[in-house]
């Protein structure tokens, strides 16, 4: 099996982003962002998922956090359809539950070369710390786009929205663990009738 591995930069006008993506990691992140608690939920992906995942981002952070965030999700997807490569011999289709007291999300994935988000993310609150909520869909729609997946976020219980996202976060790393595994059944074979991803 060949390195599934990316390493991307994205420079604009508002954001500079560096990503280094390994999908045969073991969970490792150093994500440095000048977001906190963004930091914390890219490790979540890294931890859970068991993706290596570096991020140096430097964003416009004086107006706020949305231009940082977006281009992270831009860039971090453009890492994961670059390291999928041709998609051959992959499970393809990644779902998970996970709970986080008294929160609870669930997350499913597809690797259709297809972009599409559907989030149900109804948050307690507006701001964990000086985290808008609003940009946690920015983010995946950013990531989406540019992997190519097909995405479903739904937080399905909670009360404390720094629960509520972190649910979402881990649920999102496994799932995606889940899709980008290896089918020993599969070989080299591409998991799709059409014979395209």
């Amino acid at each position: 099996m060949s390195e599934r591995k990316a390493s991307l930069e994205r420079k604009t006008l508002e954001t500079q982003i560096e990503v280094v993506l390994n999908l045969d990691g073991s969970g490792n992140s150093q994500c440095e962002t000048g977001v906190g608690f963004f930091d914390h939920m890219l490790d979540q992906i890294a931890r859970h998922g068991l993706f290596d995942i570096t991020v140096k981002a430097r964003g416009d952070l004086h107006i706020d956090a949305h231009h940082t965030v977006e281009d992270v999700g831009i860039t971090l997807g453009q890492a994961f359809a670059e390291a999928l490569g041709e998609k051959r011999g992959l499970v393809r289709y990644g779902h998970a539950f996970c709970p986080l007291d008294e929160a609870l999300s669930r997350v499913v994935v597809d690797l259709s070369g297809r972009p599409g988000l559907y989030a149900r993310t109804e948050f307690s609150a507006e701001r964990i710390g000086e985290f808008d909520t609003e940009l946690v869909e920015e983010f995946w729609q950013g990531f989406v786009n540019h992997a190519g997946v097909t995405l479903h976020l739904d937080v399905l219980e909670g009360r404390n929205a720094h629960h509520m996202v972190e649910s979402l976060f881990k649920a999102a790393g496994r799932a995606l663990r889940m899709a980008c595994e290896q089918d020993p059944r599969r070989g080299d074979s591409l998991p799709s009738t059409k014979g395209a991803l």
